[in-house]
């Protein structure tokens, strides 16, 4: 059941990624300007042959359908700002640094997010309670970079413990990947304290109780397996925009990941580019949630998607 889930999650991602690559291609030429309208002081002539190179001086359909040509061939083009690189060059390069930085936030996230709003729900009115949501809350509220901007000051400025920029070594990951994780570890532990605190009032939990069971074992096996899986749904997108990159997190610690490399695509525009990344995106976003999809049947097995 697991691999016809999977396959069939896969075979629809085709006519998915077809439909996103052209809403994405039409957006992006509908929108003002070229990829060399920002260049200064360009003869009429230079101008009109790098158009005719990049086939932008043909009509929009046409654009389109060499487009898709070259996709079908895994071919996603060249970069108009990156002089003799191809967008596959720069995913390579880029999308391993985005999925080290995600893979670190998401983890750091899930860690700390699902025990303290455990924690929470089990000391439910006390000062750690209070603590957790506290937390939580700035968490929600505050934003990325002032979060990072916080980071920076207090450990790579004042305390001078960590790098404040770059991606050099297992250390210039420590900051990003915090900074990366501190909203979805606020949205994890709060789902995660209400939804235990909602498990705990079953009555099974109650007759696990009676039986003579350890907290520990009813709060594991029973309580935290069940509270899981609302968990589990956030984790699908949220994980594909952590892995895919973090647009603010990656400019403000200098990483050259796809984030980055996605925003100085939309402020150049450059088109090959910026369809590369967001097909990339795609992917990733539908590998997620199928993976999501998978561990709903794990942790509760009447759930089936036939």
């Amino acid at each position: 059941m697991l691999l016809r889930v999977i396959l069939k999650r896969m075979l629809a991602m085709i006519p998915l990624l077809l439909v996103i690559a052209t809403l994405t291609f039409m957006v992006i030429r509908v929108v003002p300007g070229g990829p060399f309208d920002q260049e200064r002081n360009l003869p009429p002539q230079i101008l009109a042959n790098l158009n005719a190179k990049y086939h932008l001086d043909k009509p929009v359909l046409e654009q389109y359908w060499l487009y898709l040509g070259r996709l079908c061939h895994g071919d996603l083009g060249v970069s108009y700002k990156y002089v003799d690189r191809t967008v596959v060059d720069i995913i390579k390069d880029a999308f391993p640094v985005s999925i080290q930085l995600g893979g670190a936030g998401l983890l750091i996230a899930i860690l700390v997010g699902v025990p303290l709003g455990t924690i929470a729900a089990l000391r439910r009115g006390t000062h750690i309670d209070h603590l957790a949501m506290f937390v939580s809350t700035m968490g929600l509220s505050l934003p990325l970079f002032v979060v990072g901007a916080l980071l920076i000051l207090i450990f790579a400025i004042w305390g001078r413990i960590l790098p404040a920029a770059l991606w050099e070594s297992p250390f210039h990951a420590i900051l990003p990947a915090v900074t990366i994780a501190f909203k979805p570890m606020a949205y994890i532990a709060r789902l995660t304290r209400a939804s235990v605190l909602e498990i705990l009032q079953k009555d099974w939990v109650r007759i696990a109780r009676s039986k003579g069971l350890s907290e520990s074992a009813t709060i594991i096996k029973h309580v935290l397996r069940n509270a899981l899986i609302p968990v589990v749904t956030l984790l699908g997108p949220v994980s594909a925009v952590m892995i895919a990159g973090s647009f603010v997190v990656e400019i403000i610690y200098a990483i050259p990941g796809m984030g980055r490399f996605f925003v100085t695509a939309v402020m150049n525009r450059d088109y090959d580019l910026i369809m590369g990344i967001t097909l990339i995106f795609s992917v990733v976003l539908v590998i997620t949630n199928t993976i999501v999809d998978v561990l709903y049947m794990i942790l509760d097995p009447r759930i089936s998607y036939e």
